[in-house]
């Protein structure tokens, strides 16, 4: 297997620069771009193995767009480190490059993997998923270590949806601890929001064991029951009477589940999917509603069977 040895990261945030640092310690050669970046894109991506993307999922797409224009050329593996969904068609980040990059193997990294924790090494786990073996085998190479365990699989829609729809959960899980509710409120929303997900896993054709793997449920918990999850400080603050736009300004970082609720609640509107603390949250946000009647009208749903 050809090892790689020169990786390209766009985006110069948290987690671009956490994955950076992972990979020097490797022995890679690593070059990062941002907007602000005196460095060209051409010059960032030119001759490098791993293109990996990290930029939001805001501005995904007009990255991408600028690599294609350069047409580089296709040997590169592409590395999704963005987790979200895309407006137009509900498409994640992979969909939105293989759309681009149609001939490029492309990979998804995503995990229970807290920037913050990893920076100071502590030990983590994370997934690398594609349906290209060779390619998925490289990335597994590049970034594993006695303090990142690496693990692959073949279901990357599976595991990009894990990542993108946790962010959701974490906001309304701030929510329940910002209003100081418990750790049953807290384990019941938890739960309850899995079977959510695996609504949304199944609509969109992924495979269900992904969701009980490190990049859905493992995800989940990290980002529900740390503070250093930008999207539980997000519900967190917005429980503790903070105006969305203050949350953001406070936390200094995107928190991509605001997105994402919004999209999840256009598209269980759309296509008939029962997802109730998705749309709480996407109406908590849009402020149409407040932290305490969110969660008085998630108590107060019909009663049902809990398996069906």
């Amino acid at each position: 297997m050809q090892e790689a040895t020169v990786a390209a990261i766009l985006g110069a945030g948290a987690w671009g620069t956490t994955l950076a640092q992972l990979l020097r310690s490797n022995g890679l050669e690593v070059r990062q771009w941002s907007r602000r970046s005196e460095t060209t894109l051409a010059a960032t991506l030119a001759e490098a193995d791993l293109w990996i993307m990290a930029v939001s999922m805001a501005g995904l797409a007009s990255v991408a767009d600028q690599v294609a224009a350069l047409q580089l050329g296709d040997r590169a593996i592409w590395v999704s480190a963005t987790k979200g969904l895309a407006d137009l068609g509900w498409r994640t980040p992979s969909q939105v490059l293989s759309d681009r990059f149609p001939l490029q193997p492309i990979t998804v990294l995503s995990g229970p993997n807290l920037s913050k924790e990893i920076s100071q090494g502590l030990p983590a786990a994370t997934v690398i998923a594609s349906r290209d073996r060779h390619a998925a085998a490289v990335v597994q190479q590049a970034f594993a270590s006695d303090r990142l365990r690496v693990y692959t699989n073949r279901d990357p829609l599976g595991t990009e949806l894990g990542g993108a729809l946790k962010n959701v959960i974490a906001i309304a899980v701030g929510v329940c601890d910002g209003l100081c509710l418990g750790a049953n409120a807290r384990s019941a929303l938890v739960t309850r929001a899995l079977a959510e997900i695996l609504r949304v896993g199944a609509y969109f054709g992924a495979r269900t064991e992904t969701f009980f793997g490190l990049s859905g449920l493992g995800d989940l918990l990290a980002t529900c029951t740390s503070p250093l999850s930008r999207n539980y400080q997000v519900g967190f603050r917005l429980a503790q009477g903070e105006s969305l736009a203050a949350a953001l300004t406070a936390i200094a970082a995107t928190a991509e589940g605001v997105s994402t609720a919004r999209v999840l609640a256009q598209l269980a509107s759309r296509e008939g999917l029962e997802l109730p603390i998705a749309a709480c949250v996407a109406e908590l946000l849009d402020n149409r509603i407040s932290p305490t009647t969110a969660i008085e009208r998630l108590m107060a749903r019909d009663l049902k069977a809990e398996l069906v």
